[in-house]
């Protein structure tokens, strides 16, 4: 399984026109104040984590950007400035996918993976991921596979913190049969908590994905509930699984995609993709 990030600093508020005019940029509070204590919390708890960020902050904010990386984690690309993939037309896509890419390596990171804001894709971006050599995918879904060359390794939206805490979500959360309502830190908490113990008894991989706005969002009770995933995370990863017939591997989204490309008869099925999006009804 793997634990990920998504989003930094600005940059989807930029896309939004929802950053004001009077505020300077380049001082966001998650890059601030959350992302030292996100670290911290990590290398307090000995896990490795995937951050998907937007590729203009490797021109905002380089140094927050090479922090993560030296602490060993990845830092992976979630579109330019947090634009709706699945929406893009191809000329954009074209574009911005140059953008991000060449604005991580021009500060020397070297992207692997790749998530859409939204959820979705396009059926033109897996050539281009492939195009410009990224060896994973992670679209919203259900199950891992393989597609045109990439790993593919989804996320489930009720394991996302957003979808937990955020008005915006409701559709998305009506769908899954969880009423419109915000769902509180600590019943997200056992929703992922319990995603863990059941997915250390199967095979496959589990990403689980927070936000570092969302977990200062919600105050005491966002930090306590992702450091109670994290202490599970690391439980069951040292004592395998409830039952002792499997086992629980922790590994960053790369290292994962790395596993999968080695083995690609171990995957009997396609992987399962999702239509839902941020924006559904």
């Amino acid at each position: 399984m793997s634990v990920t990030f998504d989003n930094l600093g600005e940059a989807a508020q930029l896309e939004l026109g929802m950053w004001p005019a009077e505020v300077p940029e380049g001082h966001h509070f998650s890059v601030v104040e959350v992302l030292p204590r996100l670290l911290d919390l990590l290398a307090t708890r000995k896990v490795k984590a995937t951050f998907f960020v937007e590729g203009l902050n490797a021109e905002m904010y380089p140094q927050a950007l090479h922090s993560i990386v030296a602490a060993g984690h990845e830092v992976a690309v979630h579109a330019w400035r947090h634009e709706e993939w699945a929406a893009l037309d191809a000329e954009s896509e074209v574009a911005l996918l140059e953008r991000a890419t060449s604005a991580m390596r021009s500060i020397g990171i070297e992207p692997r993976g790749f998530r859409p804001p939204g959820g979705g894709l396009t059926e033109r971006t897996l050539g281009l991921l492939g195009e410009h050599g990224y060896s994973y995918v992670s679209p919203a879904g259900e199950r891992e596979g393989l597609l045109e060359g990439l790993a593919v390794l989804p996320f489930r939206w009720p394991l996302v913190d957003a979808y937990a805490y955020l008005p915006t979500f409701a559709g998305l959360r009506e769908r899954y049969g969880e009423g419109a309502d915000p769902i509180t830190p600590e019943a997200m908490q056992a929703k992922m908590i319990a995603a863990l113990q059941s997915h250390s008894e199967q095979d496959g991989h589990l990403a689980l994905l927070f936000h570092p706005f969302s977990v200062a969002f919600t105050g005491d009770a966002g930090w306590e509930a992702l450091d109670s995933v994290l202490g599970e995370t690391v439980r069951l990863a040292a004592t395998g699984s409830l039952a002792a017939t499997g086992s629980l591997t922790v590994m960053r989204m790369d290292k994962a995609a790395a596993w999968i490309l080695e083995r690609p008869e171990a995957l009997e099925c396609p992987p399962q993709l999702d239509d839902a999006t941020w924006m559904t009804p």
